[in-house]
């Protein structure tokens, strides 16, 4: 369907004084047009979509609010008012005394064929949650929803400030057949969504700006009851409703729990975690981005719990290109972990020369690298190889470069092969921002029998649990951390993918690093330079480089502020 737009803009200009509307006329750009400010005491200005512009030289005067006041209808207990037969919205800053001054004139707008880009969910039957910041078009999107809708259900728009169907007592024709019923003070739009479904037969109950917990209780009785309801509410993301306490209940609330000890290790989490405590109330979640790009949870139960358990998240994109066509992507699942702002305290660097963790590798004959020599039998019988000798420190014989400067290269993921893991009692939240720090292209599995490594903590590897004795004897590669920190994780997966990126260390993210340290730590030796200053670096490589020059008996230092901060190699005169 093609798209056409109403917006009734002669009815506002009609209100606004002179001198504006004229600016308003000089700029043009009216289908970009979203709010028009007053503030008494400063210049008038025109919101649009890509920014502000100044409407006169003057200040707003109190005659000038008086009038527009005036000229329109009374405002409701929100501080809202419209104008009848319009989707027009004028919202009011009051002073102490309940004076009006300031003044927001939205352009309201019927946008037909919006929906067009997500018909198929709208019609679904599926109860479905509109999320997004102001002014990217939630509530001109749910209009056209209930217009569709009605055409041929019986539909019930639960109206609060009159944003949906306008202002009066005839709705506007932009909610077509749509039955519309309005509410007289916010504090009982809840009481409102209960009455449609008891007193007028809905089949779809349709609400704008769901933001108080009555109003999220109220929406899970009516989604219960069998209707589908169609709703928005204000944030970015679906992990800002999740840490909502208020309107979390939407996606099914959120609520800790005790786990068991075998619970634990198995996740690799704490004892006491983050789930998901009801169903949801709504199947679907459309996070708009833009006006036309939105991000669609087709299933919010399982995206929440992905989210919970710092799983990969399945998402689907859908955007309209500059020829109106709408485009679907599904992108690469990817973590998105509501538990991430707080490991950021993990990420700072607390030593750059920390010492590599322990690791044990097992190879394809099922030896996991102790030798039996652990203080404990070796209970199953089996010949244990000593662990992978990592702490050496040699350098090939090469010629002493000139040395490079510059930034360090971009990498390209797809040149490395893609490494599926197993993690048993190690945090999958901090390994997997480690590995996305380092542009690494790991995934986690919940299927042991499908991991190519496995990767567990030092005490949970000691007790021998059955998971690890049959990983053994499949052959599957173990690696063991001494504890669950960002530098054992960043280790860890330098070397994992250096066994598995190949033979060129030129392929690894930070094998050109690596050789540049090489070089410098040759020259400094040579007595070719006094000090050598490495290209700037993030942390985890500058942590390697540090081992380097520390092996090589050689003194380094780090300077700079991130993300310019580089490594120093130099030899400390006796």
């Amino acid at each position: 369907m093609e798209r056409r737009i109403t917006d009734d803009i002669e009815e506002l200009k009609r209100v606004l004084p002179a001198h504006i509307n004229a600016r308003l006329d000089a700029i043009g750009r009216i289908d970009d047009l979203l709010e028009v400010v007053l503030d008494l005491g400063r210049i008038p200005t025109a919101r649009y979509v890509n920014g502000e512009i100044l409407l006169s030289e003057h200040d707003v005067t109190r005659a000038e609010l008086d009038d527009i006041v005036a000229s329109i209808g009374n405002f409701d207990a929100d501080n809202r008012a419209g104008m009848e037969r319009t989707l027009h919205r004028i919202s009011a800053i009051r002073n102490r005394r309940g004076e009006v001054v300031g003044l927001t004139c939205r352009v309201g707008r019927a946008v037909y064929g919006t929906i067009e880009i997500i018909q198929d969910l709208i019609e679904s039957g599926q109860s479905i949650l509109i999320l997004g910041p102001p002014g990217v078009g939630k509530t001109t999107t749910l209009r056209e929803a209930a217009r569709v809708l009605a055409e041929n259900r019986r539909v019930v728009i639960v109206d609060t400030s009159n944003e949906i169907g306008g202002d009066g007592d005839v709705p506007h024709p932009a909610v077509g057949k749509a039955r519309r019923m309005q509410v007289s003070h916010p504090e009982r739009q809840h009481e409102v969504m209960i009455e449609a479904v008891e007193n007028h037969n809905p089949e779809v109950i349709v609400i704008d700006e769901i933001g108080r917990e009555l109003e999220a209780t109220a929406a899970r009785t009516i989604a219960e009851r069998g209707v589908q309801l169609i709703g928005t509410a204000h944030g970015n993301a679906l992990d800002n409703l999740m840490l909502n306490p208020t309107l979390s209940d939407l996606i099914g609330g959120i609520q800790a729990v005790t786990l068991s000890d075998d619970e634990a290790r198995r996740r690799g989490t704490q004892k006491t975690v983050l789930e998901r405590r009801a169903p949801p109330t709504f199947d679907v979640l459309i996070e708009l981005q833009t006006r036309d790009r939105m991000t669609i949870h087709e299933d919010v139960a399982t995206a929440v719990d992905a989210m919970l358990r710092d799983r990969a998240l399945p998402i689907e994109i859908r955007y309209r290109n500059e020829h109106g066509e709408v485009i679907i992507e599904t992108p690469p699942p990817q973590v998105r972990s509501i538990n991430e702002r707080n490991t950021r305290g993990d990420r700072v660097e607390r030593s750059e020369r920390t010492e590599r963790p322990e690791r044990s590798n097992v190879n394809t004959n099922g030896r996991d690298g102790r030798d039996g020599r652990d203080g404990r039998d070796n209970r199953d019988g089996r010949e244990r190889r000593p662990p992978r000798e990592t702490e050496g420190f040699a350098i090939n014989s090469v010629a002493v470069p000139t040395g490079k400067t510059g930034p360090l290269p971009s990498i390209d993921p797809t040149t490395l092969k893609p490494t599926t893991v197993y993690a048993y009692a190690v945090a999958r939240n901090r390994l997997y921002q480690s590995a996305r720090r380092l542009n690494l292209p790991l995934t986690m599995t919940d299927d042991v029998g499908a991991a190519d490594a496995i990767v567990t903590l030092k005490n949970n590897y000691r007790r021998r649990p059955k998971l690890i004795v049959d990983a053994e004897r499949r052959g599957t590669p173990i690696y063991v951390l001494r504890a669950n920190t960002v530098t054992q994780m960043e280790n860890f997966l330098m070397d994992i993918f250096h066994q598995t990126g190949g033979s060129e260390e030129a392929t690894l993210p930070f094998g050109e690093a690596m050789r540049e340290a090489e070089e410098a730590i040759l020259r400094v030796r040579a007595g070719l330079s006094s000090s050598i200053d490495l290209p700037p670096a993030p942390s985890p490589v500058r942590r390697r480089q540090h081992e380097l020059a520390h092996r090589a008996r050689l003194d380094s230092e780090s300077y700079g502020d991130e993300p310019d901060r580089f490594v120093r190699i130099f030899r400390t005169p006796n």
